[in-house]
């Protein structure tokens, strides 16, 4: 299965929201025909039927991959419709939070090639990274198309299996939300400290952002890039004997939100 045989037999878009929206925009803009996508998708924006794509018609026979990107509390009404592309001939890529390859199987067939992904918000701007298992059926030509076409949205990375995927959600799935309060407590500290907030704000926002793309572009670790920041017994060394305090600090925090978030994946998913 590649990229031709997709054109050929067609990518059906369950969902089109932000994430479905932002994967299409790449698809598209990548080269894939707008008339080999067709999209299910309640509540369309003028954007998507501008596009040119299959909006509402009936399905094509037999997609090379149906690529689910619905809410799950949406799942149990909108995956029944499609049960009939199961059985091996189709692929089914999921990027729904929370929703295990066994709950496809049972819906789809145990012989339906599954392959379960969690993107992350950053890939409305294509930045995110999304990580990807499959199944038993998943051949390594189903992960290579997976792959492909989430490259769209930023980076892809395989798992050994779906038992990473808990802690997977915790680092990278739930993260942005962890830096987007690391800004909002970073502004207001400044703001505390006697800095008008939009300033403190605009300052938070570009720290971030500029030193998250140093950390990913730069040949040092992120280790090594904090202490080149780091003077003997200056203002940065002040603030990181607070923040790296193994009692109060990031580390003992961190540890402890990821694991939060990675049990209540757990829980959800049973």
């Amino acid at each position: 299965m590649d990229m031709g045989d997709l054109r050929d037999r067609g990518l059906v878009l369950l969902g089109c929201g932000k994430m479905g929206s932002a994967m299409l925009a790449g698809w598209l803009k990548g080269g894939l025909p707008a008339q080999s996508v067709w999209v299910r998708e309640p509540h369309p924006s003028d954007w998507l039927r501008a596009q040119g794509v299959h909006l509402d018609g009936p399905l094509p026979p037999g997609p090379a991959i149906v690529l689910i990107a619905v809410k799950p509390q949406m799942m149990a009404a909108a995956l029944p419709g499609l049960a009939g592309f199961g059985g091996g001939g189709t692929l089914f890529l999921s990027v729904a939070a929370g929703t295990t390859i066994a709950s496809y199987e049972a819906t789809l067939g145990a012989t339906t090639p599954i392959v379960r992904a969690m993107p992350n918000t950053p890939a409305a701007i294509g930045r995110g990274i999304t990580a990807i298992c499959g199944n038993a059926r998943a051949t390594e030509a189903h992960l290579a198309l997976a792959e492909a076409l989430l490259l769209a949205v930023g980076q892809v990375v395989r798992l050994e299996g779906e038992h990473q995927m808990d802690a997977v959600t915790a680092v990278s799935g739930s993260g942005p939300a962890y830096v987007f309060h690391l800004i909002e407590a970073l502004a207001a500290a400044g703001a505390a400290e006697g800095l008008p907030e939009a300033l403190a704000m605009r300052l938070a926002k570009a720290t971030v952002a500029g030193a998250g793309a140093l950390a990913e572009a730069a040949e040092e670790g992120p280790s090594q890039l904090r202490v080149n920041v780091t003077s003997p017994g200056g203002t940065t060394a002040a603030a990181l004997k607070v923040l790296m305090d193994e009692d109060r600090g990031f580390p003992a925090l961190l540890k402890e939100a990821v694991h939060a978030a990675a049990e209540r994946g757990r829980e959800l998913g049973k």
